[in-house]
């Protein structure tokens, strides 16, 4: 379990107009931006697929990603979405990430197929090729929302 999340712990969006933005970028988007920082500092931003389960969400990474270097070195990381038109809409959550080793791969989880299926068997030919590629699960546990 990543820094500073404790047990137990669950993330929660405002209950307000933006809450709900947030919630259906969480829930209704394809892509994300994941950014972490390189050994150098420097960011590193990358588009991503994800699942949201209501308090954390879930990538699959490739297992020879930089990006997994980089997570064990600093675990923090943003999560933001393109906003829906003219910078208008924002929405970035901020917190930790981490190998999730109990999480299924990518042809046992039913929800990540239900959202990616026809994508990963149009691109990859079936979700045990795709999961033989992104082998790593990283969960990402958000602290905070910003955004407008």
């Amino acid at each position: 379990m990543p820094r500073g999340i404790l047990p137990g712990m669950t993330f929660a969006l405002p209950d307000t107009e933006f809450g709900a933005r947030a919630a259906r970028h969480l829930t209704d988007d394809v892509v994300a931006w994941l950014t972490l920082v390189d050994a150098s500092g420097t960011p590193q931003p990358a588009p991503v697929w994800f699942l949201w389960d209501g308090s954390s969400a879930l990538v699959y990474s490739m297992g020879t990603a930089k990006r997994l270097e980089h997570l064990r070195a600093n675990p923090r990381v943003a999560l933001h979405f393109d906003s829906e038109d003219a910078a208008a809409h924002v929405v970035v959550l901020t917190g930790e990430a981490a190998v999730d080793e109990d999480t299924p791969p990518v042809h046992e989880n039913p929800e990540y197929l239900a959202k990616y299926g026809e994508r990963i068997t149009g691109g990859w030919g079936s979700a045990e090729k795709f999961a033989s590629i992104y082998s790593v699960p990283v969960r990402i546990h958000p602290k905070r929302v910003r955004g407008h």
